[in-house]
């Protein structure tokens, strides 16, 4: 019994020192608190500089990883709807940034890589304060949310890229594709040059080994001296059998540029004589054995070998009548010029961005791309043109040139030309 009451003694002293020893515990660190926020407050009450106060209390507020940013660089088929979703953001916060959006008109439509950065509040329950769109390699957008958190403010920035003019030129040994990429000369480049010459130039027939070009165009470059991007071609010249093909830019009137030959004469046709680059013609207008079908019958258009996936352009300005499953042609777009000339634009994989039923389209616009979908034996592009309701022969369309400079316009085009044949040996000499 007397060791029972020793036992719950001991029990009850140890106890007591725990209890004790908490109490002196909590007391020490309330002062030390306290000191320490008497230190700092004597601190930031010494410093009468308001910035100083603000630096040391933003580097104080960013030892936390308090901020995160994603990036983000937009693919083939996605929206701005479908780029927010995978933020995993609450509904509220995606509408309104959705909407912030859409009232900018530069951000009208949505292309294939655009760079986005968004920065998010790890303290405001992951909410987006600020983001970032690059509308092309010199423009971006940026959005920063108020206080009150309710919308965002919108700033535009023009990047400082240096403009410099670049003089290429070479003889093509297999294709004039392959040439000009082995000179450095990016894709859109090669592909604007073709698209300037595909009113007149039929680039797998009539283009032969040995055939050169020359060509001045613009990019632009970032502080240590890398491209960022390519601009305006100022003149080109493309020598196919000792025939000279010299085509000039030139602004005609305000902000209507276009380019023309020698004469002052506009390259701009109705319809270019072929809307793909670097295809074989693999079969003519005319009647033939049908691949598929095995009998003979009329084949009302005209067909280009190409690999899966080549650009098929617009052969002219005008409106889409159709873009959609055309049965046999599979894949189709029909497009209407003016009241004389229809094209038809067959098997395509897949359609470009934005072309639909009722869209208007642009000469040299990218309207879908190589496929073999429908009755096909392969990828190609079946490609017809309609004349007031009959089908003719491409190939043999002869078409009406553009514009015509004369009078004053036409030795204001003389000043210019001469202008870029200077600039032109100015380039030659320099390389």
């Amino acid at each position: 019994m007397k060791f029972l009451k020793i036992s719950a003694l001991k029990d009850y002293s140890v106890f007591f020192w725990i209890i004790l020893i908490s109490i002196l515990g909590i007391l020490v660190f309330s002062i030390y608190t306290k000191n320490k926020q008497e230190q700092t407050n004597r601190l930031f009450g010494s410093l009468d500089n308001i910035y100083l106060k603000k630096t040391i209390q933003e580097i104080t507020k960013n030892l936390d990883p308090r901020f995160t940013r994603i990036a983000y660089v937009s693919k083939s088929g996605d929206t701005y709807e479908s780029i927010i979703d995978n933020l995993n953001i609450n509904k509220n916060e995606k509408k309104l940034i959705l909407n912030t959006i859409i009232k900018e008109k530069s951000l009208k439509v949505l292309k294939v890589n655009q760079k986005f950065t968004f920065k998010f509040d790890n303290l405001s329950n992951q909410k987006i304060i600020k983001f970032t769109i690059e509308t092309d390699k010199k423009n971006e957008v940026i959005f920063n949310k108020t206080e009150s958190g309710n919308k965002f403010v919108v700033k535009k920035i023009k990047k400082n890229f240096k403009k410099k003019l670049v003089y290429k030129e070479t003889i093509i040994t297999s294709s004039l594709y392959n040439s000009a990429i082995n000179l450095g000369i990016k894709p859109n480049v090669i592909l604007e040059f073709a698209r300037l010459y595909g009113f007149q130039v039929d680039f797998q027939r009539d283009i032969w080994k040995n055939d050169s070009f020359q060509i001045i165009y613009e990019e632009f470059v970032n502080e240590n001296d890398k491209i960022v991007d390519t601009g305006e071609i100022i003149f080109a010249n493309l020598n196919l059998q000792d025939s000279d093909l010299q085509l000039y830019k030139y602004e005609y009137e305000k902000n209507k540029v276009d380019y023309f030959d020698e004469n002052g004469k506009s390259i701009k046709k109705t319809l270019m004589k072929t809307p793909i680059n670097g295809a074989r013609l693999s079969s003519s207008f005319g009647k033939r054995k049908h691949p598929i079908l095995g009998y003979t019958k009329m084949h009302l258009g005209t067909d280009f070998a190409a690999p899966k996936g080549t650009p098929i352009m617009a052969s002219g300005d005008g409106k889409v009548l159709k873009a959609g499953w055309c049965g046999g042609g599979g894949n189709c777009v029909k497009i209407k010029h003016n009241s004389t000339y229809q094209t038809v634009y067959a098997h395509m994989s897949k359609f470009g961005r934005g072309v639909k039923r009722g869209a208007r389209v642009k000469q040299g616009q990218i309207i879908g791309y190589v496929g073999s979908t429908g009755l096909s034996t392969g990828p190609h592009l079946h490609y017809e043109v309609i004349e007031n309701g009959k089908k003719i022969n491409s190939q043999k369309l002869k078409l009406p040139s553009g514009k015509i400079l004369k009078g004053e316009e036409r030795k204001k085009f003389e000043v210019d030309k001469i202008k870029i044949d200077v600039l032109k040996s100015n380039l030659i000499a320099k390389n």
